[in-house]
């Protein structure tokens, strides 16, 4: 006999539109000759990102989380590195994809909040754009978008610049009908 809590329900016990929470995180290398691509935004770099798409380390972040807490799965079951229709793909467009993907199952997002980790480049000065294409792609007020940007205070291969990562925790909520 089912417990009758353990059905789905669509909102909470007091009513509510059901939220949660999910988190992502993603690294890659940095190689020369590849642009850098964080956030849908193209930053100005000796370096980019070693990726089988774009390699973008902070919509892949998001995209993840954003799966995470649907409960559908992650990036890589999604845009498998092995096929070839996502070879060298735009990070926003598959993060386009996970957007429509939640919608089509009710839900849409809340907001997040994110932090790129990497000695260099210096990301202060980009951060405003890319917390407005973040939230463009996400059809979201750039209010519900908080990205920062830390170091590793020169340890590990972060600290020796060796590559990137970004880590997301995002809220997702049922889209009122």
């Amino acid at each position: 006999m089912r417990h009758p809590k353990s059905q789905a329900t669509s909102t909470s016990p007091a009513g509510r539109a059901e939220q949660r929470i999910g988190m992502g995180i993603d690294f890659h290398r940095f190689v020369p000759g590849r642009p850098l691509m964080l956030g849908g935004v193209q930053i100005p770099f000796e370096k980019g990102l070693l990726g089988h798409s774009d390699a973008d380390v902070l919509l892949h972040a998001i995209s993840d989380a954003l799966l995470g807490a649907a409960a559908l799965g992650d990036i890589g079951q999604h845009f498998p590195d092995t096929d070839p229709r996502f070879k060298d793909a735009d990070s926003a467009g598959l993060l386009n994809s996970v957007a429509e993907m939640l919608r089509a199952k009710g839900w849409e997002a809340g907001n997040l909040d994110a932090v790129v980790i990497a000695e260099a480049p210096k990301l202060a000065r980009h951060v405003p754009q890319i917390r407005s294409r973040i939230a463009q792609l996400l059809g979201i007020s750039v209010e519900r978008v908080s990205v920062k940007a830390t170091t590793c205070e020169q340890m590990g291969a972060l600290g020796r610049r060796e590559g990137m990562a970004a880590q997301c925790v995002v809220m997702i909520r049922q889209i009122s009908r």
